[in-house]
């Protein structure tokens, strides 16, 4: 199995660095990923699998099957970009390009090595004569927009029977952590405009509305669980007029918490607090859900499979070239993360105390297994797939070590040799676990086991209302 996985991906990797390459040079932000999506689904159907489009009702999301029969082993995969982020490749300094987006969080990768995963894997089973269905879920909308949130809740899922998937980063490690589940809301203030001078006393301001309510929950802060995180974005400040009181005022606010039921109860304590300041500045408040996400659930069966192919593809060994580059974007980071350079990237399955890479900077060992419990203080919609179907992850690395997530460096290296070869390396290991369980019965029942035994303790609810549909950023 190994060979067969490893011998097609060697044969095959200009062609999927080539798909990567394509969707960083085409970076669009959340249910905007229109040329991304297009071009990745027509590259599932070069591949012979059978593509569906517009799943759940999103534009940008697809669906690629092949084969029949046998259990259906989905791979996950996203493409979406962010704004902020332009950056021109392989670059030691910032260096923004024409358009606002880039691909700071290595979603080119992402995508990319999920469909090779799924290639892969297609390939062994014609190869072998083997029942199975391979699914690639091409799935939008994943920062900010909980694009597989909003699959969940079509029932987009349902069927599978086991979900893999991964995310770039600087170590090579099974992502056995939890993590935050969230809402994201926005709180509109209506007052009413008036001469700020001549007639302050006509006026309703929204502005001091939203400082209000930002005010109200800074202090709301002491007196959640420690866990929690309320994070807010003034997104209309009503104007930049100072003579005129605004009339219109908008702030968005993400709250995480462990749990949704936590997530929830804090989120109602925030309401409160913005119908405390309507009443105190007499102006009205109307809330627009934008989207949420679950906490992820670890399978500890599925994990075991996933890092035993990724112990099988190896951590391979950083070019010289590659190692001073390394150096040269180490040198751009803050001091604070030289200090403890392990600390971005740790809830991504690392366990070890940075030793091994001490003066180094790149990554060229693999995490060791454990399957710990704790939470990493992020979010991801893979988290509502993981309630619905048994969900494994890993980490492989394609950057410096350091690097941080959603930075111009992250973007800088979205095509480097290196992180062409870490994202190999996560469709081996995620190629080799999807196989196994075609292969083996044993273990896929271990995994569905396991899962089942979590589900009879505990309810999935899904996190958007119903009456809530993707929103594009340009929409806002």
């Amino acid at each position: 199995m190994n060979a067969f996985v490893n011998e097609y991906l060697k044969e095959n990797r200009s062609y999927f660095e080539s798909v990567s390459a394509y969707i960083f040079n085409h970076p669009e932000t959340r249910f905007e990923e229109y040329e991304s999506a297009k071009f990745l689904a027509d590259e599932c159907e070069k591949q012979g699998f059978t593509v569906e489009r517009n799943v759940a009702g999103i534009d940008t999301a697809f669906t690629a099957t092949s084969g029949t029969g046998g259990p259906e082993i989905a791979f996950l995969g996203e493409f979406d970009a962010l704004s902020g982020l332009s950056q021109a490749p392989g670059e030691t300094s910032y260096q923004p390009l024409e358009t606002d987006i880039g691909h700071g969080c290595g979603h080119n990768l992402l995508g990319t090595g999920a469909f090779a995963a799924a290639c892969a894997t297609k390939a062994y089973l014609e190869h072998h004569n083997l029942p199975g269905q391979v699914t690639f879920f091409g799935c939008p909308g994943e920062e900010g927009g909980s694009g597989k949130t909003f699959m969940v809740r079509a029932g987009v899922f349902d069927k599978v029977d086991a979900a893999l998937t991964w995310h770039p980063s600087s170590t090579n490690a099974i992502m056995d952590y939890s993590t935050l589940a969230n809402y994201q809301v926005y709180f509109k203030f209506h007052g009413r405009a008036s001469h700020a001078a001549h007639t302050p006393h006509l006026g309703r301001s929204a502005l001091d509305a939203v400082e209000l309510m930002n005010v109200g929950v800074n202090y709301l802060r002491e007196h959640v669980i420690p866990e929690a995180r309320m994070h807010y974005a003034v997104t209309n400040t009503g104007g930049i007029s100072p003579n005129v009181v605004p009339a219109q005022a908008e702030v968005l606010y993400l709250i995480r918490a462990p749990r949704v039921d936590q997530v929830e109860e804090i989120y109602q304590r925030v309401v409160k607090i913005a119908e405390g300041a309507a009443m105190m500045t007499e102006t009205e408040m109307t809330i627009d859900f934008d989207k949420g996400c679950s906490n992820y659930i670890p399978n500890r069966h599925l994990e075991k499979l996933l890092y035993t192919g990724l112990e099988a593809a190896g951590a391979g060994a950083p070019k010289d070239t590659e190692k001073a580059y390394a150096e040269r974007l180490w040198n751009t980071l803050p001091e604070s993360v030289q200090q403890n350079y392990l600390e971005p990237i740790s809830g991504f399955g690392y366990t070890g105390d940075g030793s091994e890479y001490a003066g180094k900077y790149l990554a060229d060992t693999i995490s060791p297994y454990i399957g710990r419990e704790g939470i990493l203080p992020g979010s991801t919609d893979v988290g509502d797939v993981s309630w619905i179907v048994p969900t494994a992850q890993l980490s492989a690395a394609t950057s410096a070590l350091g690097t941080i997530l959603h930075s111009w460096q992250m973007t800088s290296q979205g095509l480097s040799d290196f992180a062409n070869r870490g994202m190999l390396r996560a469709a081996e290991s995620m190629a080799f676990a999807g196989v196994k369980l075609f292969e083996s019965k044993e273990d896929l029942e271990q995994v569905r086991a396991e899962f089942e035994r979590f589900r009879e303790k505990n309810d999935y609810m899904n996190p958007i209302p119903d009456s809530v549909t993707p929103s594009k950023l340009s929409d806002r």
